[in-house]
């Protein structure tokens, strides 16, 4: 019995031993310090890990080129439609009818408007033909006059010559006459010779004047009528002239007519196929304007949109003033489309998962109404590509790589509220890119 009782205390004080170690581990060695020097330690190395800067911006889905927006299809004329040919949804190829249209300008309304006008223009032609024949009528007279004036002149001429020389003939005879009346009235008054020789001599005296007389007026007739020839052909080769300047003016109207009515002519040719309203691009229709039929469309209204089915797409990012320094042409840029998982570690873009990447393709100088930046990103094709089902205006997260930096670098430039490093993107591996493209 003693001895029960005494393995019995035994184990009880036993018993109150370990409890008592395991409730205030008296006797257990500490391994605190291990642990606390291994967060340093680990501490210490991840404050010297790379880290790589980045700006980060929101974006939505866009193309990098223009014509692989979103299009209005206008209808540069007015008119009402007569039919679709198409519907909401639709897809287009290239050069497809979307909708035929009716003219409502009563000035377009007559079908024969353009064969009309082809006959006015070729009236006009034929009319400014007869014109050249009159022209041509014209010279020919001219020519004429001139010839015919040219003989005049030497008729006359000769005519004057001899008008001159029966002038000069006339007044050698009227000489004689004189010298002969005077001898015989010298011998008449001597008695040598009778009153009526005297009078004979007289007589031929003043027949010689009166035919000297008469020479040098048909002399100065004949000058006279070189004169009047002269001026009667002038005015007859100036009123030719004058019809044939007057034809010249009427030809240049008539060509001024002409080239308004092919202006028009063109014109209605031109307007003819726009009745046709032909897709600009292959794509899908999309937000008709107008519905049903003979609804009218104004001049420049839009009837449909259609969306490109082949795009390079692109995302548009708005950063701030700040940070557009830190951006360059061919910059890496990672995103996160709206719609798509990802798993994202800010600082190790590598380490990331489902993250696209793109560089910088142009950067605008012009601040917007919010006061940012527009910067377009372009897709890498170095990278995995872009999904397919991406549609314009899908959001996007961007993340805009810059420098790689110690983690604790980073830790100090944001307590300190500095800007990221300056940082400039390697050219040539953008236009290796750009070329790959």
């Amino acid at each position: 019995m003693p001895d029960i009782m005494n393995r019995l205390e035994k184990e009880g004080h036993i018993a109150g031993i370990s409890a008592f170690d395991r409730i205030y581990r008296a006797h257990h060695r500490s391994r605190v310090k291990h642990w606390f020097w291994g967060a340093i330690v680990a501490i210490v190395v991840i404050l010297f890990l790379p880290w790589t800067q980045n700006i980060r911006a929101r974006g939505s889905i866009t193309t990098l080129r223009q014509e692989h927006r979103p299009q209005e299809l206008n209808s540069i004329i007015a008119g009402r439609v007569v039919k679709w040919y198409v519907k909401e949804g639709d897809i287009v190829q290239q050069g497809d009818t979307i909708a035929r249209l009716a003219e409502i300008k009563d000035a377009y309304l007559d079908p024969e408007l353009i064969s009309r006008t082809g006959e006015q223009i070729a009236a006009k032609r034929d009319g400014i033909a007869r014109y050249g024949e009159k022209i041509s009528a014209t010279e020919q007279q001219i020519s004429a006059l001139e010839q015919t004036l040219t003989l005049k002149r030497r008729q006359l001429a000769l005519k004057v010559i001899s008008d001159s020389m029966e002038a000069v003939a006339a007044a050698n005879q009227l000489e004689i006459a004189d010298a002969q009346y005077r001898r015989q009235k010298v011998m008449r008054d001597s008695g040598l010779a009778s009153l009526v020789q005297l009078e004979q001599r007289n007589q031929a005296y003043q027949a010689a004047l009166a035919k000297k007389m008469g020479a040098e007026i048909k002399y100065m007739n004949t000058k006279t009528e070189m004169s009047q020839v002269e001026q009667e052909y002038a005015e007859k080769v100036f009123k030719a002239r004058g019809e044939k300047a007057a034809a010249l003016s009427e030809i240049a109207t008539a060509n001024a007519e002409v080239s308004k009515l092919s202006n028009q002519y063109a014109n209605y040719s031109i307007r003819n196929g726009m009745y046709y309203l032909l897709a600009p691009q292959s794509g899908q229709v999309t937000q008709a304007s107008k519905a049903g039929l003979n609804e009218i469309i104004k001049e420049g209204e839009k009837i449909v949109e259609i969306i490109p089915l082949e795009v390079d797409y692109a995302v548009e990012i708005f950063v701030r003033p700040v940070d557009v320094p830190l951006l360059s042409k061919g910059q890496k840029v990672r995103f996160l489309f709206d719609g798509y998982p990802a798993i994202v570690f800010s600082g190790w873009p590598q380490a990331s998962y489902g993250l696209f990447s793109g560089h910088v393709v142009a950067i605008e100088n012009a601040v917007n109404a919010e006061g940012k930046f527009r910067v377009l990103v372009g897709e890498d094709r170095n990278y995995k590509p872009w999904p397919r089902t991406l549609r314009n205006g899908t959001g996007a997260s961007a993340i805009a790589l810059l420098k790689d930096v110690p983690i604790w670098y980073e830790l100090w430039r944001n307590i300190n509220g500095f800007p990221p490093d300056y940082y400039k993107a390697n050219e040539a591996e953008y236009a290796g890119g750009k070329s790959k493209k």
